[in-house]
């Protein structure tokens, strides 16, 4: 166990450093310039958005509504972030409407709503990847809880 969590941990590690290198500073004849320069790019973007889509998942399932809300509002925030970058409601489109279910599900408390909003979400998700040409990117179900230091049973 502690070997497969210093393997995740090591992946995390080097994900993150090679989206940050892939996304670097970049010459551009016409800057943003409502982009600010540290702005982080969609990579370091999307790779939060993997981890929250975790957290909520395992926060849903465990029926801890608190950090299912919190964990939306995330979300929501590095959806809205992705669309600026990415341009043209794409994001919305494809995610907005399962994560306004998604949110409906876990404001009633309602487990098996969660479960089809939540993989509603994935879909959409997706979708956005084959819209946007990477295919490759295809998200799932979470299976193993990355969160060894984290509780996500419900405070009482």
């Amino acid at each position: 166990m502690k070997f497969a969590f210093a393997a995740f941990t090591a992946s995390f590690c080097l994900v993150v450093l090679t989206a940050s290198a892939q996304n670097g500073p970049k010459q551009s004849a016409s800057p943003q310039p409502t982009r600010p320069t540290d702005f982080p790019g969609l990579g370091e973007i999307m790779t939060l958005q993997q981890l929250r889509h975790i957290k909520l998942w395992f926060a849903g399932r465990a029926g801890n509504w608190a950090l299912a809300e919190y964990e939306i509002g995330e979300l929501n925030e590095g959806f809205e972030d992705a669309d600026q970058l990415v341009g043209g409601g794409t994001v919305e489109k494809m995610v907005g409407a399962p994560i306004r279910e998604i949110q409906k599900a876990v404001d009633e408390k309602n487990s098996a709503a969660f479960t089809a909003a939540f993989d509603r979400l994935t879909a959409g998700c997706d979708s956005c990847h084959r819209a946007l040409g990477r295919p490759f990117i295809a998200i799932q179900r979470p299976t193993l809880l990355p969160y060894s230091d984290q509780s996500f049973t419900p405070m009482k």
